[in-house]
């Protein structure tokens, strides 16, 4: 592999320039027993490492919150005060029609972003910035042929390109269009639309992997959680920001450190001893592989825990229709009857019983597959009572699945059984043929993302069957007049 070592020595020197002007920061401090290290090696970009063994409860390294680069930090504000009231609900008749009314914290953050990259050297957190990742390997950047490689995923419907364009064309180009002597430097060329588009991208990804969740009062940070695509998640009025060495920090399912928060500043803390040579690691939530694909662009072994897969209603919808022997045009009437339910979920997520990390980060307990979710159950007997009521008590099938609780079990558990085998033939390749694939070692790193994603989740479709099969098996066995066994209930997830 060719070296670039003009390439190196800049990421050195980001490296070195980023820490002193972090240490340089009033009330910051850094740990003399860590350093910030070059871990492109593997695909980690800059990592902290111990240089020496850290006992537990260390102060890592200190944040003072006045550099944090926020709506509150920002001189932005100073020169577009009217976009940065998020409060105000006349924030539209404030602002000229296109002149990127209704700005939420999301874009607002992406408008700050692109004025201190655009301010070059002027910008206070040009050393920051500059040590923050300029490509991303999320999905948003990959090509169409790439994301064929996930296959039947769900995660490939919850990219948000499109919702992305939107909101840049929308929200971030009418303001700097209609403020350019804000946003360019006297002896800067104005960039074109397309080059513009293409930086908010590159900010919109920023924040999605780094950001910070901010109170309003700037008391109470945490990491951003449940983040779908770009657009707010919330009410978009929360204050987002970014936090210089926080987001230095990789992460992983097992960590070992932790941001604590406090009026004045963010620490960092050992949770446990560290030893020399390990990499200090935070934790961004029990997040699947998908998820961190989406959201961060890499994959880890350890959160494979995690990972989930939806099963689609319409996949078991037809296939009950296949065991009561419905024709087409009652099951018509039951699904529409069925979908007016204000508890009606076009999905479900299958995952395992997957116990949180310990408090000094460890993983203490396995994950195992123990249920199906409760609400699937609820509305496959909805559906049952549905098509009783259509038939006029005609399909002796649903009939007797409502009178007999054992049996109507085991109709779920069959139809559960068949959809969650079609489920798993909607992916292009098999189990066998994906594990085949990571062990033969891919070169590309999205293509073996892709291929780790998609065999996470047939290996919770793989398990879903197994401990179906065996359910089953305990119906088929059980004695009349013994009780069944209702089970452990599962933690829902809506979709």
């Amino acid at each position: 592999m060719e070296v670039d070592s003009d390439a190196d020595s800049r990421f050195l020197e980001e490296t070195r320039h980023f820490l002193s002007w972090f240490q340089s920061l009033p009330g910051a401090t850094f740990h003399s027993d860590i350093a910030i290290e070059d871990l492109r090696g593997r695909n980690a970009g800059r990592g902290i490492v111990a240089q020496a063994d850290i006992p537990a409860d260390t102060v890592l390294f200190t944040i003072p919150r006045s550099s944090i680069l926020c709506a509150a930090t920002s001189p932005l504000k100073e020169k577009l005060p009217e976009i940065f009231d998020l409060d105000s609900d006349d924030q539209d008749e404030s602002q000229e029609e296109g002149d990127g009314a209704n700005q939420n914290s999301w874009t607002l953050l992406i408008l700050i972003l692109i004025y201190e990259h655009l301010q070059g050297s002027s910008s206070r957190w040009k050393p920051y910035l500059d040590v923050l990742p300029s490509t991303f390997n999320t999905p948003m950047f990959w090509t169409p042929s790439q994301l064929s490689i996930l296959q039947a995923s769900a995660v490939s419907s919850k990219i948000g390109q499109a919702e992305a364009d939107e909101m840049i064309a929308s929200k971030i180009l009418p303001v700097i269009r209609s403020h350019p002597q804000i946003f360019f430097p006297s002896s800067a060329t104005p960039l074109s639309d397309d080059q513009l588009t293409q930086l908010a991208h590159r900010m919109g990804s920023t924040i999605m992997s780094y950001a910070f969740d901010l109170e309003q009062d700037m008391e109470i940070p945490e990491q951003l959680e449940n983040d779908d695509e770009w657009e707010e998640d919330r009410e978009g009025k929360t204050m987002l920001g970014m936090v210089p060495m926080a987001d230095i920090l990789n992460a992983d399912a097992e960590f070992n450190a932790h941001i604590n928060h406090a009026e004045d500043a963010l620490t960092a803390v050992s949770l446990r001893p560290i030893r020399k040579g390990d990499e200090i690691l935070n934790f961004y939530g029990p997040l699947s592989s998908a998820e961190l694909l989406r959201r961060y662009g890499y994959v880890t072994e350890k959160h494979a825990r995690w990972d989930v897969v939806e099963l689609p209603w319409s996949l078991v919808s037809s296939t009950l229709q296949s065991k009561l022997q419905a024709q087409s045009d009652v099951w018509e009437k039951v699904c529409a009857l069925v979908q007016q339910d204000e508890e009606f979920e076009e999905g479900f997520v299958l995952e395992r019983h997957s116990p949180d990390p310990s408090s000094t980060g460890l993983l203490e307990e396995s994950a195992e597959f123990t249920s199906l979710p409760d609400e699937l159950g609820e509305q496959f007997k909805l559906c049952l009572k549905v098509c009783k009521k259509v038939t006029d008590s005609k399909n002796d099938i649903a009939v007797r699945a409502l009178n007999d609780k054992d049996w109507r079990k085991r109709l779920y558990l069959e139809t559960m059984l068949e959809a969650v085998t079609r489920r798993e033939k909607e992916y292009g390749t098999t189990l066998e043929q994906d594990d085949q694939l990571l062990r033969a070692n891919l070169s590309d790193q999205r293509e073996k993302m892709a291929v780790w994603v998609r065999r996470g989740e047939k290996r919770i479709l793989r398990e879903a069957r197994a401990w179906i099969t065996t359910q089953l098996e305990e119906i088929r066995n059980r004695p009349v007049d013994q009780p069944q066994d209702e089970g452990r209930a599962a933690k829902r997830r809506r979709i």
